[in-house]
């Protein structure tokens, strides 16, 4: 199994990158901050206003390390990476999958099965270790929507079309999203729903920032495995769109960042102090606050757990990279069936 690498990631503004052999250097006002040794890194993120030297850049080439630049807010521009060498022809059975609905259908049914049944968890979960806590309406909303979230997870198994399924999955986040703000238990927060671009509370200020960094690393888990990022089974095509690797995340939105964004909260990691309104109305965290999310979500994707169809434990920042390989052997023809991910 490929090697959990780490992210380098870059918050502070006129940060300035470069390399001294085999090492990544940062520097700030000239003096050194930091340096990370390559072997050890599989991507660099970098936010706002940073700087990297031409030779890093053709090294981080060279050497397979992605660059990610995002806006100061988490908002994705670009990636740089170097040369892929991922298999024309299974680009092509990928291409010809996604085309056919009828083909790409039962990948995208057991992707809608999975996020479903993971984001059942998630309630099952606040059942489970609150639920004495919690007030009775709450509790009776939340065992509600678990148990619709059930359902879904069932009929998506058999949903007739896409336009079905997506229509299924859109009714259950719904559901789900409604009955997330009796789960944030931090008493100076409220969640009235899904919002972004911008965000217009904090906890979507969190979930937005976690959804960037959790579909960065589905995009590189797609390239790594020679997958076009690009061609989604349950996504539909859009210039610009990632749309498999918008497909994969789908399967760890719960699990890994909508359970850290919780734990951000519940555990008083973040207060209000930590966030900043902007005359628009977007709701945006402070530089220390943004590093403290970094950190929590690096030690999120060092999580052990099991992963069942491989039989063996490991990180869970490697759960990506592990389903990029399974799809990519449903594609060649390696197994009959795409098997989605199921937090347990």
């Amino acid at each position: 199994m490929k090697k959990l690498l780490n992210t380098l990631y870059v918050t502070s503004e006129r940060a300035w990158l470069h390399k001294d052999r085999q090492n990544v250097v940062v520097k700030i006002d000239g003096a050194e901050r930091g340096r990370a040794p390559a072997h050890l890194l599989g991507q660099i993120v970098c936010f706002g206003e940073v700087g990297l030297s031409p030779a890093l850049m053709q090294f981080c080439a060279t050497e397979n390390i992605s660059i990610t630049f995002l806006g100061h807010y988490g908002r994705f521009l670009a990636r740089v990476e170097g040369p892929q060498s991922g298999n024309v022809l299974l680009r092509r059975a990928q291409h010809r999958q996604t085309s056919d609905e009828a083909r790409a259908l039962p990948v995208a049914r057991a992707i809608i099965a999975a996020k479903s049944a993971n984001q059942r968890a998630i309630l099952r979960r606040a059942l489970r270790d609150h639920g004495s806590t919690l007030p009775e309406a709450a509790r009776t909303a939340i065992d509600a929507t678990q148990r619709r979230l059930a359902d879904t997870a069932r009929h998506a198994l058999d949903a007739p079309d896409l336009d079905h399924l997506r229509g299924l999955e859109g009714d259950a986040a719904n559901g789900y999203f409604a009955v997330f703000a009796h789960m944030v238990r931090h008493s100076d927060f409220t969640f009235q729903g899904r919002n972004r671009r911008p965000p217009r509370d904090p906890v979507n200020a969190v979930l937005s920032l976690l959804y960037v960094l959790l579909a960065q690393d589905c995009r590189a888990a797609a390239e790594t495995h020679g997958l076009d990022p690009q061609m989604g089974f349950l996504h539909r095509d859009r210039p610009g769109r990632m749309s498999l690797a918008l497909d994969l995340m789908e399967e760890f939105r719960a699990p890994m960042a909508d359970r850290l964004c919780l734990t951000l909260f519940n555990r008083r990691q973040l207060g209000k102090s930590d966030f900043r309104q902007e005359e628009t109305g977007g709701v945006f965290l402070t530089d220390d606050a943004r590093a403290t999310v970094l950190k929590a979500w690096q030690e999120r994707k060092r999580t052990p757990l099991r992963h069942a169809f491989f039989d063996e434990t490991a990180p869970l920042g490697m759960f990506p990279q592990m389903q990029a390989q399974l799809l990519a052997r449903h594609l060649r023809g390696d197994i009959d069936a795409y098997p989605a991910y199921i937090w347990r």
